[in-house]
């Protein structure tokens, strides 16, 4: 639970500081986002979510979630 919470809390702090110090950047970003096709975007998410995993579990051979 508390590792849950960990991530929960960065990601809020980094969507947070985007909104908070670029909020026009948000807008381009979804915009440009819409000329991608679907497909591109599934594979870009899912390329993205491996990517997490991937820091998870390192994070965890590291010994950096000993303490959760």
């Amino acid at each position: 639970m508390g590792l849950a919470l960990l991530a929960l809390g960065l990601v809020m702090i980094v969507e947070g500081l985007v909104y908070a110090l670029a909020p026009s950047l948000i807008e381009d970003l979804l915009e440009a986002l819409r000329q991608i096709p679907r497909e591109a975007r599934r594979l870009l998410g899912f390329a993205v979510l491996t990517g997490g995993v991937f820091f998870l579990w390192l994070a965890s051979v590291l010994g950096a979630l000993d303490g959760l």
